[in-house]
């Protein structure tokens, strides 16, 4: 018999109020951004009032400023995020539905999007304040792995983006489809909590390497090391985790084989074809910063 792990009995709903008909619903998903964003927030604060953690031993901002730079943040990486889903995963299905596409609270969210929205909405904060760009790019990078380490658990508690079958040990049976075999879609089997391989590679492990970088190393002093770092591991990271993630079931339906691009048996999944440019243009950042050196 094979060796399983049953899913926990976890609900996507940390609590509902019924309002005049109305539901109102406060779930893990949102919880995870909300919480990611307070807590980026506040280390943020922090990084800004020590000094000596800059270039010339200066912060780039006043620590009131975060704030308004939290609320461009929000707004690029919901907009981007949101859009990138759609775009990216399943543009047939939301061209069919568009009604569907304001409901983010259902989940259907890309990371890569999001960044995108985020770098954006940075970029722009940082011309309107007359700040370097590097240090809003630095700032955002050394937080976001907190987010990451949220949102992904919050997909496994949510049972989504889960994992090709497996025989492992610590393979998880999730409830609904993702309890059945992709052969068949009868038998019920394990599968890789991919959630949490992400979890631990892109969100505990990206943010420890950046938490000693900047810290110990003073990596700060060294304009875009630390988003280089952070576009590099996460990357590789999100690369590796796809070979055992399973695609979105829509984007199934248009991609039977889950590739975006296919070589003979082999293939390219639109996770790993998205992070490829970033692991080549984090490698150039980090090249950059040493070239340059100490700030």
């Amino acid at each position: 018999m094979q060796a399983l792990i049953p899913f926990p009995p976890l609900s996507p709903e940390i609590f509902s109020i019924e309002l005049g008909g109305f539901t109102l619903a406060l779930r893990w998903y949102a919880l995870a951004y909300i919480a990611g964003f307070l807590i980026g927030w506040r280390l943020i604060v922090a990084a800004m009032r020590r000094p000596a953690l800059w270039p010339g031993q200066r912060a780039p901002m006043a620590p009131d400023a975060v704030e308004s730079l939290l609320t461009w943040i929000i707004i690029g990486v919901i907009l981007g995020g949101r859009l990138g889903f759609v775009l990216f995963y399943q543009p047939g299905f939301y061209l069919a539905n568009p009604g569907q596409i304001l409901r983010v609270w259902e989940g259907g969210m890309s990371f890569h999007g999001g960044l995108l929205g985020a770098a954006v909405a940075g970029f722009v904060f940082a011309r309107r304040n007359g700040i370097t760009p590097s240090a809003i790019a630095d700032s955002m990078a050394m937080v976001i792995p907190v987010g990451l380490f949220l949102g992904r658990i919050a997909n496994f508690i949510n049972a989504e983006l889960w994992g090709q079958p497996t025989t492992l040990p610590w393979g998880v049976l999730f409830p609904g489809p993702g309890s059945l075999c992709p052969i068949d879609w009868e038998h019920p089997c394990a599968r890789h909590p991919t959630q949490l391989y992400e979890a631990g590679l892109e969100g505990l492990l990206l943010g420890l390497v950046i938490l000693w970088l900047v810290r110990r190393r003073l990596a700060l002093q060294f304009p875009w090391a630390i988003t280089g770092t952070f576009f590099a591991v996460y990357g590789l990271a999100r690369f590796l985790v796809e070979f055992w993630r399973m695609p979105d079931e829509q984007f199934l339906m248009q991609h039977p084989e889950g590739h975006v691009l296919t070589f003979g048996d082999a293939g390219v999944t639109m996770g790993q074809l998205l992070s490829l440019p970033m692991v080549a243009a984090g490698l150039a950042l980090i090249a950059l910063a040493l070239r340059r050196g100490r700030q």
